[in-house]
């Protein structure tokens, strides 16, 4: 018997879930809409509609049907009941996002801020978070955490930066950096925070990988519709590929790294570190810019193939270089249909959804999708 009463909570508990998820995907659903598309019985969903609105969730939201006759309430959710935040650190900047419960972000700020592990810089972020919290309008006791997407590897409990190379911060806590931030904190590495901003994007993706193209380049393997992390939380480091042996040397101490040619900075260097700068020199067809366009299209083609040789999957170009290579992939697409051993294309190529605020969106994600399992 305990175990037959087990099993009835947890399909009401998923019961719950389902219908709360299938709200927030579809707006304006009546009940009828709902018990079509889940397979449930109308008392199952008066009953969890009834439940959702008492806890804040659910709201009615208009009406539908023939005038003659009875109109069907149609319900949604109540958007931001819950939000969460998201930062993103670089070595010069802060990015600072407000997401609600479809993922939606209702604030966003990049400010200019050199990275420092002193009590001014972690005294900064908190005063960040509360201007985002005043400035956005949320209600701080609906804030259920802020997510902190850092250019390291993360241990798993979110805590602590066990390798931080770029910013030479290896050994940094979460807890230094939310010192003045009054909610749950959690760190995230920043590739797979913008890879899971992806799948929340795009929730038709099962298996992915995403490559982050930015001042260094960082990657994220997604399986299942899951972050997968490796055995040593070290999987989707694709920056650290040779893919030139015995060539540039790389931050890592090796050579020949994907990250020594086919970072955003590769093409910034062109124009004083201005990525916009460097597109608008190659639009109007600088020879220069051409140039460097060209082999770093090669590179590019030549990291993505081998991705796709090994994950078999959707390969997604984000980052920096992601919010401008819309118009340049179907070139992207040609050179690495070369290297294909078994189709002649590249069909797998997608561009971001999430172009420059994918980090921080990840980061804030992640407290999003841990409240709406626990529905």
């Amino acid at each position: 018997m305990p175990k037959k009463k087990t099993a009835n909570i947890e399909i009401k508990k998923l019961n719950h879930t389902n219908i709360f998820q299938y709200l927030r995907k579809h707006s304006g659903m009546t009940k009828q809409d709902i018990v079509s598309s889940l397979q449930l019985c109308l008392p199952t969903v008066t009953q969890n509609i009834n439940e959702l609105q008492d806890e804040g969730l659910v709201h009615e939201s208009g009406s539908v049907g023939n005038t003659g006759g009875r109109r069907a309430k149609t319900y949604d959710i109540v958007k931001d009941a819950r939000t969460a935040l998201g930062l993103d650190i670089t070595r010069n900047h802060v990015t600072t996002v407000v997401v609600d419960l479809t993922g939606s972000i209702c604030y966003r700020v990049r400010v200019r801020r050199k990275f420092q592990q002193t009590d001014d810089y972690y005294r900064f972020l908190g005063q960040q978070v509360e201007t985002a919290v005043t400035e956005s309008g949320v209600d701080q006791e609906r804030v259920l955490g802020v997510g902190i997407g850092v250019p390291g590897l993360v241990t798993e409990d979110y805590q602590t930066v066990f390798y931080g190379a770029i910013l030479n911060f290896t050994g940094a806590t979460c807890t230094e950096f939310s010192r003045y931030i009054p909610f749950p904190t959690a760190l995230f590495n920043d590739a797979n925070a913008a890879g899971f901003a992806e799948i929340w994007a795009r929730e038709e993706l099962t298996n992915a990988f995403y490559i982050m193209l930015s001042n260094n380049v960082g990657g994220s393997v997604v399986i299942r519709n899951q972050i997968y992390a490796g055995d040593h939380l070290r999987s989707g480091e694709v920056g650290h590929i040779c893919i030139v042996p015995d060539g540039r040397m790389c931050y890592c101490g090796q050579r020949g790294c994907v990250d020594c040619y086919c970072s955003a900075t590769e093409l910034s260097s062109l124009t004083d570190g201005n990525l916009n700068a460097f597109f608008a020199l190659l639009k109007s067809g600088d020879k220069q810019a051409v140039k460097m366009w060209n082999e770093y299209l090669d590179h590019l083609a030549l990291t993505v193939n081998n991705l796709y040789m090994v994950f078999d999957c959707t390969v997604i170009l984000g980052g920096y270089v992601g919010e401008f290579i819309g118009d340049y992939v179907d070139e992207v697409r040609d050179r690495a249909r070369k290297y294909n051993s078994f189709e002649n294309n590249a069909d797998y190529l997608r561009v971001c959804s999430y172009k420059t605020e994918a980090i921080a969106a990840g980061a804030a994600l992640n407290f999003i999708a841990g409240f709406i399992d626990s529905i």
